[in-house]
């Protein structure tokens, strides 16, 4: 049982691509998604992904080893976050003007955008589904995109201290998350093994007497609280990284009707999500929420084509 809000937006796409075919060019729905047909998944998956960018996409993650979320390639679901953030941000991946002028959207503190050299061919100022050179989190493997901690957007930003800034981007769409405690079972107990003490020596996130069935182990605060390791250990470790960084910021990238996700009281704290999460960290102005249509907001003018596109797609 979906959302209130992952409901609406499955029928508005329905609606779409019946009378609006030319968006997906004329793909009908249908798609197969984990063995069923649906009407929000096209059966042409290449046209969920902008005109534009498509070649250039597939051309990316196939250069770099990048894992495709739920398949071997991109997913004809309408709903995916991976295709809604690469739709959102991958056109201007290359163009340094656009990249700083989102961030500075987010927080007005950058003079500059430095090339990602993570990345095995041509470095743009975004990466995508980045994960660090060394295993700094006791998960045993990395892999771009798939079982292991990974980034969905990364930037690095010069501030205007002089520091370079991970610019860290957590990209959500019509995602909830009822309790699932990550520390429960043989698998939880993994878990508990590989990130408590990380948590403990963290500078960045509150130690807990017990981590067991703790905040830090539900979704979608499993997910922050190892993104957060992530850019820590990797600027800790920045002699052997690639990327090299003295800071880092998190952004949350959430539609701001997903109600479900950012509003509903979380069962453990009895608070939302922001309020919980914020409260897990020793620095809560390293963490920021943005709706995606404000994000791309100073793109408005120079990108009107685009954001035309994700106007119609995700904003309305």
């Amino acid at each position: 049982m979906g959302s209130v809000y992952q409901e609406n937006e499955r029928k508005k796409y329905i609606k779409l691509i019946e009378n609006d075919p030319d968006i997906f060019d004329g793909s009908e729905g249908g798609g197969l998604f984990k063995g069923n047909n649906h009407p929000f998944v096209l059966k042409e998956n290449l046209t969920n992904l902008y005109k534009d960018i498509r070649a250039d996409v597939l051309k990316y993650f196939s250069e770099n080893d990048i894992t495709w979320w739920a398949g071997t390639e991109p997913s004809g679901h309408v709903l995916s976050s991976q295709i809604s953030c690469l739709n959102h941000l991958f056109l201007i991946k290359n163009i340094k003007t656009a990249v700083l002028k989102i961030l500075n959207g987010i927080k007005d503190e950058f003079v500059d955008v430095l090339p990602i050299t993570s990345d095995k061919t041509e470095p743009g100022y975004i990466a995508f589904e980045v994960v660090s050179t060394r295993d700094h989190l006791n998960e045993l493997i990395s892999t771009r995109g798939s079982n292991c901690t990974s980034i969905d957007a990364l930037c690095l930003a010069r501030h205007k201290n002089g520091k370079i800034w991970l610019i860290a981007i957590e990209w959500k769409y019509t995602e909830f998350y009822p309790k699932d405690d990550k520390s429960a079972g043989e698998a939880g107990k993994v878990r508990l093994e590989r990130y408590s003490k990380l948590i403990d020596d963290s500078k960045y996130l509150k130690s807990l007497k017990n981590y067991q069935g703790s905040i830090y182990y539900q979704e979608p605060f499993f997910q922050l609280m190892r993104q957060t390791l992530w850019a820590e250990q990797v600027i800790l470790h920045s002699a052997e990284e690639e990327l090299k960084a003295d800071d880092f910021l998190h952004i949350h990238v959430i539609p701001e009707k997903n109600y479900d996700l950012l509003q509903k009281e979380n069962k453990i704290s009895g608070k939302p999500m922001e309020e919980t999460w914020r409260e897990c960290l020793q620095s809560p102005d390293k963490y920021i929420i943005i709706d995606p249509h404000k994000l791309m907001e100073p793109l408005t003018n120079d990108y009107s084509d685009l954001c035309e596109y994700l106007a119609k797609r995700y904003w309305a």
